[in-house]
């Protein structure tokens, strides 16, 4: 599979607006991304998006629980069995839930969830373009867009989202607004452009928490907003959290904050009207175990006898939303 010509809509896109100084170096780097040794598992997985079958989409609903595709005719058994097969291939699904011609994706997540505590507090996405930094398999992009994103553009380097991220499009219909760039945020120059940038369940994965502040400052335009989501624990604005060596068995977790220290870095990096919004425990109903994602999950990271503990006797995850904005408030878009 040839992913550069997918984003051929995008390219054009960004011709028009501020997006447009980054096209050249996007499009250089997107074919040097395409051409670097491939993940071992890569081959596997195109062999599953390839074997997905030809069908379009009459009815795509992007503002429900479950991202949806249908139509109105109803598929072959054989037909059924080719997608219910390719997409199951393209295992393990984390975000999610998907509904695909009848098929339901039950991934690990319960994405939804996280939408709903979300979406009551941002600004109304109508008309704004959108960046969504470490999407996943981008269940959240397409409920951005179903909110009435003008554009989203999510970014993420597993070529295992990649090749999720556009099945679920080419079953939903490429024309839609919304894309996935295989790369990392240190990746993106400072282009000063986007209305809204998403950062939910990266920040504690980086090793330097105030240079990913940084860097989500300088996607947006001025007065726009972030909406941060991420692991915090109790304390004042002194509290932070640095595991040993794993957290909830991941070993790849550096920082995380009390929601009064993760304010004041906010405030440090030149956000203001910042706000905590949100914050919840992470139930064993949201994150788990299904067919889709066999691997371990939640349970299994939690003290047995205790979980309101990780198994190396940390708290357990509990997260918050921060909203803030980008120096002073506007109301210009991206035209």
């Amino acid at each position: 599979m040839n992913f550069h010509p997918l984003y051929e809509d995008l390219f054009a896109f960004m011709q028009s607006n501020k997006l447009a100084p980054w096209l050249p170096s996007l499009e250089a780097l997107l074919k040097l991304k395409l051409q670097e040794k491939p993940h071992g598992d890569l081959s596997r997985w195109l062999a599953a998006f390839d074997a997905l079958p030809a069908i379009a989409a009459d009815m795509v609903s992007l503002d429900t629980v479950r991202v949806s595709a249908s139509c109105e005719q109803t598929l072959s058994d054989e037909t059924q069995k080719q997608l219910q097969d390719a997409l199951f291939r393209l295992s393990p699904w984390r975000k999610g839930p998907f509904e695909l011609f009848g098929i339901h994706i039950d991934t690990e997540w319960r994405s939804d969830w996280k939408w709903d505590r979300v979406k009551q507090h941002i600004s109304p996405l109508k008309n704004r373009t959108v960046l969504d930094v470490g999407c996943g398999s981008g269940y959240h992009m397409w409920r951005m867009l179903g909110s009435g994103a003008k554009r989203v553009v999510g970014i993420d380097p597993s070529p295992l989202f990649l090749c999720q991220f556009e099945a679920v499009k080419r079953l939903a219909g490429t024309h839609h607004p919304v894309h996935l760039l295989p790369l990392g945020i240190e990746e993106l120059p400072p282009l000063d452009a986007f209305d809204t940038v998403f950062s939910m369940g990266v920040l504690y994965h980086r090793r330097s928490p105030i240079d990913h502040l940084l860097q989500l400052r300088d996607q947006l335009r001025t007065g726009g907003e972030l909406v941060l989501e991420t692991l915090v624990i109790d304390g004042d604005e002194n509290a932070v959290l640095v595991p040993q060596d794993r957290y909830g068995k991941m070993n790849n977790v550096w920082f995380i904050p009390s929601v009064a220290a993760l304010m004041l870095w906010l405030k440090k990096c030149d956000f203001t009207d910042i706000r905590c919004v949100d914050t919840d425990v992470t139930a064993l109903a949201e994150q788990r175990r299904t067919d889709w994602m066999p691997n371990e999950s939640l349970v299994e990271y939690l003290d047995p006898n205790d979980i309101t503990k990780t198994v190396e006797g940390y708290p357990a995850p509990k997260r918050a939303t921060i909203i803030a904005v980008k120096n002073q408030p506007n109301q210009d878009l991206i035209s």
